[in-house]
């Protein structure tokens, strides 16, 4: 019997995916270099975004709780000094003072869907814009980054931060063992456990496309772009004690703020800026610009306000509009592309995926998630199809092309299609110049003291509890991104006491003791 290479011999706690196949890189997907893009056949990360996919039914996975309304986009037609033009060809973002129908859900991104708004966590802000062209989707949530920069890691960091499979319960120990064990997250980690992990609400939170883009002009050039959605209400969050008092108070809160300032007609507004770099991996930089772990330094590549959002109507119906909303990475109209961040090219298929999942294969018939333009395909069956979208004077026998019997055409290509060059070999690494807790640490100096006190009153509460190799990790990270951080981390560790469990929700103060003190509090009855 041939004997078993060390390196490769399988124990009994060895990762498997369904086919009993040995996982030998859980981290990374197969890419072209190191950068990518991601190439088609990805089976283990196929295999395992599509199983995450459809985990809950019917519920959503990630942002189950969610609040919406209906609206509309002003673009201002321009880039700084110059014609957007330059840049996009996107009609959206064409002829100044144009206006596009659009529709917003914000959400929290953890807890269920009748979970308290308060929650320590990130928030989405996912907008649909009815374009002339079709549906552009620009999902993303209310901070700027994301804990992971590799789609392949999704599920997991998900599984850690859900609640654990046997409790039930949301644990701070899994939470901080998956982010000490990803260097990477540490700098979310330190806006999640900063006042900007709970808005004060959603008209007053900041949103942001997270993901790196592209826009392409008539020329087909393309240039690299992020989204930023600034509120001109202006920013507001809580600390940790605050939202819980307005937990007591209302666990809805968010909810109602959107939907009492909208009936009171006080809409809200967010001016959208871009910032943008050209295409390229940027040696200069200290980061890949397709890390969406990374802020892009606003005095290298400044903000342009490019057009204004007001939202000034509620839904008719939560459930037809807010609930049964879908969106996706992937719904670009032209003038719009993606860039080869591993996440983004991730979410493409895990978003879409999830929503035929969940709504069904007909999803995109249903009036909150159908373009208002005409739509003509050859799809037609699946679960709940109610029409085939046939083109006026179509002949119906002909569900296919191409075809000379009055069947569906191709459309003109109107500007030159982007082909940017690639090359290299397929691979599963990670990026080069990952640089994890630099940007932490300016984030860190850049906070007021009232937030740098609230995050480290937060962390320390909460790694209390774990593991003192979690605790040790997670120190060794903030001292390589600030010294004082890391000293002030370490020292307040030193001093708490593990009085607590870590069976609560992030950054909870005194959470676990709620049960005994359901006892201690609750008032004796006769059973009738």
């Amino acid at each position: 019997m041939t004997q078993q290479n060390d390196s490769t011999h399988e124990q009994d706690t060895t990762l498997t995916n369904r086919q009993g196949h040995p996982v030998t890189n859980n981290q990374n997907l197969r890419t072209v270099s190191n950068r990518g893009p991601a190439t088609l056949e990805n089976y283990d990360f196929l295999e395992k975004i599509s199983h995450f996919d459809r985990e809950r039914v019917p519920e959503r996975v990630v942002h189950a709780r969610g609040a919406g309304a209906h609206g509309y986009f002003e673009t201002y037609g321009v880039v700084g000094d110059e014609p957007i033009s330059k840049y996009t060809r996107a009609k959206v973002f064409q002829d100044k003072g144009k206006k596009t129908p659009v529709f917003v859900r914000f959400s929290t991104v953890i807890h269920g869907g009748h979970s308290p708004e308060t929650l320590r966590d990130p928030r989405g802000f996912a907008v649909k814009f009815y374009t002339e062209d079709g549906n552009w989707d620009l999902v993303g949530n209310n901070l700027k980054i994301f804990f992971i920069r590799d789609a392949m890691k999704f599920p997991d960091m998900i599984h850690a931060f859900k609640p654990d499979p046997i409790t039930n319960i949301q644990n701070v120990e899994r939470f901080f063992d998956f982010c000490a064990s990803s260097p990477e997250s540490f700098h979310m980690v330190t806006f999640v456990y900063s006042p900007w992990g709970i808005p004060a609400n959603y008209r007053m939170m900041q949103g942001s496309g997270v993901n790196t883009y592209k826009w392409v002009n008539q020329e087909g050039k393309g240039v690299l772009v992020k989204y930023h959605w600034e509120p001109l209400q202006g920013i507001k969050n809580l600390t940790q004690k605050e939202a819980e008092e307005i937990q007591q108070k209302n666990f809805n809160h968010a909810t109602q703020d959107l939907y009492d300032a909208i009936e009171r007609e006080e809409f809200p507004e967010w001016e959208l800026h871009v910032q943008i770099m050209e295409d390229g991996p940027h040696p200069g930089l200290d980061f890949d610009p397709l890390d969406d772990t990374k802020l892009w330094p606003n005095d290298q590549f400044p903000w342009y306000p490019v057009g204004k959002m007001v939202l000034n109507k509620n839904p008719e119906d939560y459930f037809a509009e807010v609930e049964q909303a879908t969106f996706g990475t992937g719904v670009l109209v032209d003038g719009l592309d993606f860039s080869d961040d591993k996440m983004l090219q991730g979410r493409t298929f895990s978003y879409s995926d999830t929503q035929r999942h969940r709504v069904g294969a007909n999803y995109l018939q249903l009036p909150i998630n159908a373009p208002k333009k005409r739509v003509a395909t050859n799809q037609s069956g699946g679960q709940m199809m109610y029409k085939r979208d046939l083109a006026p004077g179509q002949n119906p026998h002909i569900n296919y092309e191409p075809s000379m019997l009055n069947g569906l055409k191709e459309a003109t290509q109107d500007g030159k299609e982007y082909t940017p060059y690639v090359e290299g070999n397929l691979v599963r690494e990670s990026i080069d110049r990952q640089s994890n807790t630099k940007q932490a640490g300016e984030t860190y100096r850049n906070f007021e003291q009232w937030e740098r006190d609230e995050l480290l009153a937060n962390l320390i509460r909460d790694l209390a509890v774990c593991h003192m190799d979690i605790q040790n990790a997670m120190i060794a990270l903030a001292a390589e991104a600030d010294e004082e951080y890391g000293r002030l981390l370490k020292e307040g560790l030193h001093k708490a006491r593990k009085e607590s469990s870590p069976s609560k929700p992030l950054g909870n103060i005194g959470g676990d003791h709620a049960p005994q003190d359901a006892i201690d509090k609750g008032h004796n009855a006769e059973p009738y």
